[in-house]
């Protein structure tokens, strides 16, 4: 893999630890029980609240639900799979429940980041454009970076007025 001439982003703090889950409920139970963990914030992701969705480069239908909470500066997001292709089914396949991504990566231009990144050859897993609710506005997309960094990583393009995030 080629080395990138410029990091894809100058990250100065991780904002996000995503765990996906095979149901959200019975996790965001789980979590508040154990360590304590909650209240939770449950989102519904599909194609009336997304756009431009797509897995592995080509436009996709995707249903997932997202639950989030803040453990001091960083947020914990649980997601499970609903329907369609999705990265998150991809990863409970093949691993089972567990940490799928560290994000989320801000950045001010996604497309040129994303650009970036496929030069070093982290390539685009699923991406999409949030166009309703708390976070409309805001693009993201999945990069591979398991092997060179271990994990997926989430790039956003966040208007302004949702940052800090």
């Amino acid at each position: 893999m080629a080395e990138p001439s410029r990091p894809i982003s100058e990250v100065s703090e991780l904002r996000q630890v995503c765990i996906v889950v095979h149901d959200l409920v019975k996790s965001m139970e789980r979590y508040q029980s154990i360590l304590g963990i909650g209240p939770w914030e449950v989102l519904d992701f599909d194609d009336s609240t997304v756009s431009d969705m797509t897995y592995h480069g080509k436009p996709a239908q995707q249903k997932f639900r997202v639950a989030t909470t803040m453990v001091g500066p960083m947020q914990l997001e649980l997601i499970q799979p609903v329907e369609g292709d999705t990265v998150y089914s991809d990863f409970l396949k093949e691993h089972g429940e567990g940490l799928h991504h560290l994000g989320v990566v801000i950045v001010d231009n996604l497309d040129e980041a994303m650009q970036t990144s496929a030069k070093a050859g982290l390539a685009c897993l699923q991406s999409g454009r949030i166009v309703s609710g708390h976070f409309a506005g805001a693009r993201y997309a999945y990069l591979d970076a398991v092997n060179s960094l271990g994990t997926i990583i989430e790039l956003a393009e966040m208007p302004k007025e949702l940052l800090p995030y």
